[in-house]
């Protein structure tokens, strides 16, 4: 298995692209902690895990706060002994035009989006460190790289983790840690239902990508299972999109 008795964080597991990343991890060996603001998701990703024996313990975690973030990490060596894996993929998304956007939100877009990534990572390094090594995988998404009319925050969020996941690579790869980056195109979650049930909508995200198809969420886990694997060890500082070739046009 890719991943037999690695330890991995995943941010944002309670659904969507984070309980798929977790699901295909435990089956690849790792044992997980998923951590998640809302216990109901997080529990049932638990479950899950458990159901296709793997091993998983959840976390309440608001990944804008320093101190969830400390006990996440605790959690997770309490359960496990260390952390060999980080994937930062807790986001959310505030919909408006930028100049009738609240600064109440976006604060929270990226506070949770961008400040998030900052923390988990800022706190998991060190252990990484007296490892000797360890893998990091930033979500961000292809609305980090071009622009989407009418989610300012969620660009710029986005955009953020692109350019920090840069700055960490090249801080820690004399160090063995390895920080990489997945630009998702459209995938079918929860963020996106609101845009997918209006037909006008999905269908225009569905001719701007080439491929016959709508992202899964198992699609963005199967990219972050090789980043998480000792197969990308040579590979850092790298923006892997995953978008059906969106952005290829």
């Amino acid at each position: 298995m890719r991943l037999q008795n690695k330890i991995a964080i995943i941010t944002g597991a309670g659904s969507g692209i984070g309980r798929a990343i977790a699901l295909i991890f435990a089956q690849e060996g790792a044992k997980v902690v998923v951590a998640d603001w809302t216990e109901k998701g997080g529990q049932e990703t638990v479950e899950t895990v458990k159901q296709a024996s793997g091993q998983a313990v959840f976390i309440k975690t608001d990944v804008s706060q320093a101190s969830d973030i400390e006990k996440m990490v605790r959690v997770c060596l309490e359960n496990f002994g260390r952390v060999d894996i980080l994937v930062n993929n807790a986001g959310i998304l505030k919909m408006g035009l930028l100049h009738q956007t609240s600064e109440e939100d976006w604060d929270a877009v990226l506070s949770v989006n961008l400040k998030g990534v900052f923390l988990a990572s800022k706190k998991v390094i060190p252990e990484m460190l007296k490892q000797g090594q360890g893998k990091i995988v930033n979500v961000a998404s292809v609305a980090g790289l071009v622009g989407f009319e009418g989610i300012g925050p969620y660009c710029a969020s986005k955009g953020g983790i692109i350019a920090l996941t840069r700055e960490m690579a090249l801080e820690y790869a004399k160090n063995k840690i390895n920080v990489n980056c997945i630009a998702p195109g459209i995938i079918k979650t929860a963020m996106t239902k609101g845009m997918l049930d209006d037909s006008t909508t999905r269908q225009g995200l569905e001719a701007q990508t080439p491929y016959p198809r709508l992202g899964e969420p198992e699609d963005i886990a199967l990219a972050a299972l090789y980043l998480a694997s000792d197969e990308s060890d040579f590979v850092t500082g790298e923006i892997l999109v995953v978008d059906g070739g969106f952005l290829a046009k």
